[in-house]
């Protein structure tokens, strides 16, 4: 039943320009279709991953030029 889900509101997602259906439906289909799928579970995993990566690094930068006003 997740699976039938999923593509369903991946497949009405790619007609996110008619009214009602809309392209925020694609990552939700993609996140109910990780659940029993381990090809798109991976695809998940990596951006969540890539997303944490990208975060820390931010957050570091933003820590390093904060201390780099604090001593000029």
């Amino acid at each position: 039943m997740r699976i039938a889900l999923g593509v369903v509101l991946v497949l009405l997602g790619m007609l996110g320009f008619l009214p009602i259906v809309g392209f925020w439906m694609i990552p939700l289909g993609l996140l109910v279709l990780s659940v029993d799928s381990w090809r798109v579970r991976r695809m998940r995993r990596r951006l969540e991953v890539w997303y944490g990566r990208r975060k820390e690094a931010k957050a570091a930068q933003k820590a390093k030029a904060a201390s780099e006003t604090e001593t000029a």
